[in-house]
C-alpha cells in the first residue's frame, strides 16, 4: 500500500497519518473531524458540505443510519426550483455535477480500517473478502468512505449471486470496477445477429469487460474467441466468467487496448456509449471522452478484417438524443474509416429509468434506440 496518499488529522489524542484508499481517485479529504453516534444529520451534512471529512468511531449500523439521513438531505428538491434546461445537453451535465456534489457529499462519512480489511467498529460486519476483492491484501491500516465500502460489499453480493442472461441460459458475475451486464437488450442483439461466413472458426470481442459477448458468440458455436481488454480487472473477471460457463477451451482472453494481432471474419464491439469524461472506475464502460474508443475500433476495424467479414458495433443512440454527438458525426467516421453499413438492427431498452418520468434524463431516455451495426469494409 506504499502507493497510497496519507491522511492527515489532528484531534485530543494527537496527530493522525494513515493510508487513504479511493477506487474512484479521490484525493484525501484536507479537513477532518472524529465523529460517533453523538452526531445528528444535520450537523453531519453542514460539516461535509463545507467540506470536512467525518472520521467514524461509533456504532457500524448508526453510521450506515446516519449516511442514509445525508443522503435525504442531498436529494431533497430546493426550496426554490432551478430553471429547467434550456436543452438536452444541459441537462445532462446539470445531471452530471448533480451527482459529482452529492458523491462528493456522501464520501465525507469515513471508516477506519485495520490491516487485513478489519473494520474495529461496534456492530461492524465482516468485509474482509469484499474489501480483498477490490482492494487486494492489506497489510497496514487505512481510511475509506462508508460509501465506497458499501459499494464494495453491493459488488460482492452481485459476484456471488450473478445477473442471469436469457441468451445463455446461464449467469454471469461481474466483479468490482467491471460494468455489470443488466442492460440485456445490447446481449440480445449479439444472439440474434446473422453470423457472417467464417465466424464459426474465428471472432475477436474487441473491450470484453465481464467477458459476456464472448460467451455469447462461443455459445453460437463460434470456435474460437479471442477477447481483449486492457483493464486487469476485467480480464480477470472475464477469466472467472468463462470458466464458469465451461468455455475456457473456446475463448482467449489478452490484456491489448483494442485489438489483438491479426484478423478474423467477425469483429464484436460494445464501447461505451457516452462521450463524456468518467468520474470513477466503473464509468469508464458507460463514458468514453472524446468517443476514443469508439473512434479507435472503427479506425482500425478495416485492418483486422478477414475480407468478406464484419464488424458488429453495438451502440446506443443516447448520446445522439443528449446533443452530445449526431447521427451525422457517427456515419462520418464511419465512411472516413473505409466502412460501409450493412445492415442495422435496433432494439429499445428495457430498463427501469427508460420509463421513469422523473428522471431530470427522461426525454433522452425515452427516446434512446441501441442498434447493432454491421460494418464492413468498403
Amino acid at each position: 500500500m506504499s502507493g497510497y496518499p496519507i491522511l492527515q488529522w489532528n484531534d485530543a489524542d494527537g496527530e493522525h497519518a494513515v493510508r487513504w484508499r479511493s477506487e474512484a481517485g479521490v484525493p484525501p479529504p484536507r479537513k477532518v473531524v472524529p465523529a460517533d453516534d453523538r452526531m445528528n444529520a444535520d450537523t453531519a451534512y453542514r460539516l461535509a458540505c463545507e467540506g470536512t471529512a467525518l472520521l467514524w468511531r461509533g456504532d457500524f449500523q448508526n453510521a450506515r443510519q446516519l449516511l442514509q439521513a445525508l443522503a435525504r438531505r442531498t436529494d431533497r428538491k430546493p426550496k426554490k426550483p432551478r430553471p429547467p434546461a434550456a436543452s438536452p445537453k444541459e441537462a445532462f451535465h446539470q445531471h452530471r455535477q448533480a451527482q459529482a456534489q452529492r458523491a462528493r457529499i456522501l464520501g465525507m462519512l469515513l471508516l477506519p480500517f485495520e490491516a487485513g480489511h478489519v473494520v474495529p467498529l461496534r456492530r461492524a460486519p465482516d468485509v474482509r473478502q469484499a474489501c480483498e476483492e477490490a482492494y487486494g491484501p492489506a497489510q497496514e491500516a487505512y481510511v475509506a468512505s462508508l460509501r465506497e465500502l458499501l459499494g464494495l460489499i453491493g459488488a460482492h453480493e452481485w459476484h456471488k449471486k450473478g445477473v442471469e442472461i436469457p441468451a445463455l441460459g446461464a449467469r454471469i458475475h461481474p466483479c468490482y470496477g467491471v460494468f455489470s451486464p443488466v442492460r440485456g437488450e445490447y446481449v440480445d442483439l449479439v444472439a440474434q445477429a446473422p453470423l457472417p461466413v467464417g465466424a464459426d472458426a474465428l471472432a475477436f470481442d474487441i473491450g470484453t469487460g465481464t467477458g459476456i459477448l464472448a460467451a455469447v458468440l462461443a455459445g453460437r458455436g463460434v470456435a474460437n474467441v479471442v477477447a481483449t481488454d486492457q483493464d486487469p480487472r476485467a480480464l480477470a473477471c472475464a477469466r472467472d466468467n468463462i470458466a464458469r460457463l465451461g468455455l475456457a477451451g473456446r475463448v482467449e482472453l489478452l490484456q491489448a487496448d483494442l485489438f489483438p494481432p491479426g484478423r478474423a471474419p467477425l469483429l464484436v464491439c460494445n464501447p461505451p456509449w457516452v462521450p463524456a469524461r468518467p468520474s470513477s472506475p466503473v464509468e469508464h464502460a458507460v463514458y468514453d471522452p472524446d468517443s476514443r474508443m469508439l473512434r479507435g475500433f472503427l479506425d482500425g476495424l478495416a485492418a483486422h478484417l478477414a475480407p468478406g467479414g464484419e464488424g458488429w458495433l453495438i451502440l446506443s443512440d443516447f448520446a445522439e438524443h443528449l446533443g452530445l454527438r449526431t447521427r451525422e458525426q457517427l456515419l462520418e467516421w464511419v465512411e472516413g474509416a473505409g466502412l460501409q453499413v450493412v445492415a442495422r438492427m435496433d432494439v429499445r431498452p428495457r430498463h427501469p429509468k427508460s420509463m421513469d418520468a422523473d428522471d431530470p434524463l427522461h426525454q433522452a431516455r425515452r427516446l434512446e434506440v441501441t442498434s447493432l451495426w454491421r460494418l464492413a469494409a468498403g
